[in-house]
């Protein structure tokens, strides 16, 4: 069956914010269709051969033909990845989902209406539709033990975040419980994920919601009784376009934000757009680093990538923490990375930055990353460490020729958050008797990689302090919406998946009631 000339809503994406939308919308009776550009991929069917670089990362001006799990991108500001998939980023999430501090809605930045209080009616909903619990706390599992451990003796609190995973019971045919081998962030091959494709978007699909995978979206031209959806299918290269009475962008904050820019600068077929858009980009404060030579074992591998979170939110800048962990070969191989300390050296790679794409892409095709380079660190007795804070989200999303590109200078705008985060872990490095050093990259480029990009096209009350309404109606453009990353204003210090989902929900419900 082929793809209608018009539905009553066409949504842009199937990551959080397009999944339920897509549900909640199919619920309300509506007909709905679904671009996504990435492929779908059933339990199994991850790639596990870093040698096929094309079925690992997504396409580059310079490889099209890339058309793997992993977007990765060296912006002039920052590095950023997103997952392209039908369930983008639920496919390689860490299945984590935190219902922040209240405090993260005091800032001035967060329309009114929008508080914790408010939000948690909708944080239910999500809770309920993914059915997340923690990690069994009655299970033994040494790399959670460990690190709380080190918490108390840092005088720090912990607590074990719901979890969007089958723990025990296979949830459905196909399906198996959680093998706890840490592949979180590679895609499950059991199925044990309650990521959207099982979960919101297979009940939009049941509806009638139909999801058109390999389809990537240009720009979006206002027509009469609603909007025109312009795409390009990635297999046969042709252009062609759906129109929508309602549209519904969720494809992440870079997409969502470029395909906006272009509406409004290149094609312009949406001149009235904010000014604010492209403003206010965070990188959600994420911030990687190592820890080698434990004195005992952590044995990473073992469990889910994130069990425990260590709360650093007693005085600004606040953060969280976990130790982030991969299955035993990818362990072995940052392992085998060793931890540089460039001192007085550290940035010295700058330049090289925004040429790295092709170099990741060829180390990964010539099997550097498939075996450890060096042998001198027993991985048992190392973990990845990862931060997540509030950066001051003053990145500048723009587009370069055809391209979006991020301006921001973060190391000299965060110094106080890099610094605080820095030391947390030299501290929880020093616990377990082993040393800590930055990711590579940071020592090398002075640059932060991040896997939460938020921002760009901020909710608010006025077209002079945002891109979209409080419903998530883009400003000057009736029946257009955002719902996904983009809109969130500032920064969330915890991971942000469940207040990305939660203002979503609120989003799909002023749709429904659009109509």
């Amino acid at each position: 069956m082929g793809m209608a000339k018009k539905y009553d809503v066409v949504v842009v994406g199937s990551g959080f914010g397009g999944s339920i939308t897509a549900l909640r919308l199919a619920q309300a009776g509506r007909s709905v269709a679904v671009l996504e550009r990435g492929r779908r991929y059933n339990p199994g069917q991850f790639p596990r051969d870093v040698t096929r670089a094309d079925e690992l990362l997504w396409r580059n001006p310079i490889r099209p033909e890339a058309r793997g799990l992993y977007d990765v991108r060296f912006l002039s500001g920052i590095g950023t990845v997103t997952a392209s998939g039908v369930g983008g980023g639920s496919l390689v999430y860490a299945n984590i989902h935190v219902r922040p501090d209240p405090i993260v809605f005091d800032h001035p930045r967060w329309p009114r209406g929008f508080s914790r209080e408010a939000l948690d009616p909708y944080y239910d909903k999500v809770a309920h539709e993914l059915d997340v619990k923690p990690f069994p706390a009655s299970d033994p599992l040494r790399k959670r033990d460990l690190f709380q451990q080190a918490a108390r003796r840092m005088g720090r609190q912990t607590f074990d975040p719901d979890q969007a995973v089958s723990w025990t019971e296979p949830s459905a045919p196909g399906r198996k419980a959680c093998q706890r081998c840490a592949e979180c962030e590679f895609g499950c091959q059991s199925g044990a994920k309650n990521t959207l494709d099982l979960t919101y978007l297979a009940r939009a699909e049941k509806l009638g919601a139909t999801v058109w995978p390999g389809l990537s979206v240009s720009h979006v031209q206002r027509v009469a009784g609603g909007y025109r959806v312009h795409f390009k299918d990635l297999a046969t290269g042709e252009k062609t376009s759906v129109e929508g009475s309602r549209v519904v962008l969720s494809a992440g904050a870079l997409g969502t934000v470029e395909i906006l820019l272009r509406s409004r600068d290149r094609a312009r077929t949406l001149p009235l757009v904010s000014d604010w858009l492209g403003r206010g980009y965070s990188g959600n404060g994420d911030f990687l680093g190592s820890l080698h030579g434990s004195r005992e074992e952590i044995l990473p591998w073992e469990g889910p990538d994130v069990a425990t979170v260590m709360r650093f939110f007693d005085a600004a800048p606040r953060f969280t923490m976990v130790t982030a962990t991969f299955n035993r070969p990818a362990t072995a191989v940052l392992a085998g990375l060793g931890q540089p300390q460039l001192g007085l050296l550290g940035g010295m790679g700058a330049p090289l930055w925004p040429k790295l794409w092709p170099l990741l892409h060829g180390a990964f095709a010539k099997g550097l990353f498939s075996k450890p380079l060096g042998t001198g660190v027993d991985p048992a007795r190392t973990s990845n460490l990862f931060a997540i804070g509030q950066d001051n989200a003053n990145g500048h999303m723009v587009l370069k020729g055809d391209r979006l590109d991020i301006e921001w200078d973060y190391a000299n705008e965060n110094v106080a958050l890099v610094n605080r985060m820095t030391s947390a872990m030299h501290e929880l490095a020093s616990q377990y008797g082993g040393t800590f050093a930055p990711l590579v990259t940071w020592e090398l480029f002075r640059r932060p990689f991040t896997v939460h990009s938020l921002g760009g096209a901020h909710l608010a009350e006025s077209p002079g302090r945002g891109v979209v309404s409080t419903e998530g109606e883009v400003f000057n453009y009736p029946g257009l919406y955002v719902a996904d990353g983009s809109v969130i204003p500032t920064s969330i210090g915890f991971h942000p998946v469940m207040t990305i989902s939660a203002v979503a929900e609120r989003i799909a419900e002023a749709v429904a009631h659009g109509f």
